[in-house]
């Protein structure tokens, strides 16, 4: 009891964390950024940070703990993976949009694609999502998948997930580092430096730490061996569907 009761503490911090980066991220594109367009400016490019912190890190944190909440264990598995696609895969689509954005952006205004460090980290990590997705759905989704390819592939499956939101935390705190670097420039736009610590550095670092300790806790929560779902025969006092497959 004392380890379910942990589980919900720590599980309404990591959705809490989780909206704080939303808003925060909104609130400096929108009160210190201009806000957002879709028309090649610099508030075309605001929805990338936007897009991003919301996909690849909160989306994606939430559905990488979808198993671990108690009330799922012990029924029908198969609603909780189709939501744990679905979540992934409304976090694919953000994150896709959330590239097109800096992309366009780019493109533009004639700026080079994709040599900063922030910018190989992210698209290495949007890569690797993509790949991590289309393997999930075709080994635990497919029916017609083998359950012993099913039991070969879960722990790479498990691994490559909770390396994604490591590399996702990376790409998001890089860029924000790197985009406060080339915004707050007293001597090209009249604001003060970064080094200053305006209010939008204030802002934007806050929402860096946020995105830390959001990471740090769905890291726990993954990492906890008693939050884990228990497979079949784990305990025979779980009730468990004759539809449960345990994948």
């Amino acid at each position: 009891m004392r380890g379910i009761v942990g589980f919900y503490i720590t599980y309404l911090l990591c959705l809490i964390l989780g909206i704080a980066c939303v808003v925060l991220v909104v609130h400096w594109n929108f009160m210190y950024r201009d806000g957002f367009a879709w028309d090649g400016s610099s508030k075309n490019f605001n929805w990338h940070p936007v897009l991003m912190v919301t996909g690849m890190l909160v989306l994606y944190g939430n559905a990488a703990v979808v198993y671990r909440i108690p009330l799922t264990w012990g029924h029908n598995k198969l609603p909780w993976k189709l939501l744990h696609a679905g979540l992934l895969l409304l976090s694919l689509i953000f994150s896709v949009i959330g590239l097109c954005a800096v992309f366009n952006f780019h493109n533009v205004h004639h700026t080079a694609n994709l040599y900063s460090l922030h910018s190989w980290v992210g698209i290495c990590t949007a890569a690797l999502f993509t790949a991590q997705w289309v393997m999930g759905f075709t080994s635990f989704l497919l029916p017609c998948t083998p359950m012993a390819v099913r039991a070969f592939v879960k722990p790479t499956h498990v691994w490559m997930g909770a390396m994604i939101l490591v590399l996702s935390i990376v790409s998001c705190i890089s860029g924000i580092n790197e985009k406060l670097f080339f915004v707050l420039k007293e001597t090209t736009n009249g604001t003060k430096p970064y080094s200053a610590l305006p209010p939008e550095a204030v802002a934007a670092n806050s929402l860096g730490v946020i995105i830390v300790a959001f990471g740090l806790v769905v890291l726990k929560i993954l990492s906890n061996q008693m939050w884990q779902r228990p497979e079949p025969g784990d305990d025979e006092g779980v009730y468990r569907p004759l539809a449960y497959d345990g994948s």
